[in-house]
């Protein structure tokens, strides 16, 4: 109740009122018996009665080497907060002191509020009634996993949501209570939302499927940093090529002689740019003539 009117969504409520009555304004109550979600959202020990209500978080060092799990129980708004500790213990942060001001800035892995929009879309859309499924997420070194046992609508794609935003929840007073405490909007703009995190922040376009067992969302991080290239052993010029290429999407071999300050020849470029293929971080587009350009390979975790 304090969050929904901190979120100025319940402007109205009164959180002296009984409990009771605030639950059955709400829908959480027919007759004198709790909704199955107002058991989810608020109430205890939900293992004993739904044993697979639970969410499952991973830390993988490869497909078989587990580092780090966590299984987390409890109401849906605990089991966000956990969650959401959980991922951000998992992925790494570094500091940026700028001295424009003195707090230091916080660079993720992965946008926080893309983590956080997959994490509440989970539990809000879920099947709850499916057996032996739990949300599960694998956080491997290179992008996180989510999958959710409750696939799509019938008759609506991933396509169809990126392009317009449509509201059509599975579990509609779970939905309406996160959106009233704020976690939530109601239209169905998650996957665009999440969409839009990932390309603000330079990074690729994370990965939607659906299928019989639910919908997973992989989404990748950017590992070709600056140090991460100069330890491939990369020269200054390929490291160069490499974050043209992230920024503007293609280079050509005169784009690659124009970013270096030393003068090389064209020949000197052709072999910068073929370790850059050979290394399996950008493939050549064309054979040879002014046509020729090198885009990330799809290949790259880019």
């Amino acid at each position: 109740m304090h969050q929904a009117k901190s979120a100025g969504r319940l402007p109205v409520a009164d959180e002296h009122e009984p409990a009771v009555t605030i639950l059955t304004r709400l829908g959480l109550v027919t007759g004198d018996q709790l909704t199955n979600a107002a058991f989810l959202l608020f109430g205890k020990k939900q293992d004993q009665y739904l044993s697979d209500a639970v969410l499952r978080i991973g830390r993988f060092k490869d497909g078989a080497t587990i580092i780090g799990d966590r299984w987390i129980d409890g109401n849906l708004f605990h089991q966000f907060a956990e969650g959401e500790e959980a991922l951000k213990n998992f992925i790494n942060v570094r500091y940026e002191i700028t001295g424009e001001t003195p707090e230091r800035k916080e660079h993720w892995d992965y946008p926080l509020p893309a983590l956080r929009e997959a994490l509440t879309n989970a539990l809000v859309h879920r099947d709850y009634f499916k057996k032996n499924e739990q949300i599960l997420i694998k956080i491997y070194d290179d992008s996180i996993w989510f999958h959710n046992p409750g696939g799509l609508p019938k008759g609506l794609s991933i396509e169809q949501l990126k392009a317009k935003p449509q509201s059509i929840p599975r579990n509609p007073l779970i939905a309406r209570i996160f959106y009233l405490a704020g976690y939530i909007e109601r239209y169905g703009s998650g996957i665009q939302r999440i969409v839009t995190s990932f390309a603000d922040a330079g990074l690729p376009e994370p990965e939607f499927q659906t299928d019989a067992w639910g919908l997973t969302l992989t989404m990748h991080k950017d590992m070709f940093t600056d140090e991460y290239l100069a330890q491939m052993g990369l020269n200054e010029r390929q490291v160069k090529a490499v974050m043209h290429v992230k920024k503007n999407g293609r280079i050509t071999n005169k784009e690659f002689i124009a970013l270096t300050p030393q003068k090389i020849t064209g020949k000197t470029a052709s072999r910068d740019l073929k370790g850059l293929c050979d290394n399996g971080i950008l493939t050549q587009i064309g054979t040879t003539g002014k046509g020729t350009y090198y885009i990330l390979s799809s290949a790259c975790p880019l």
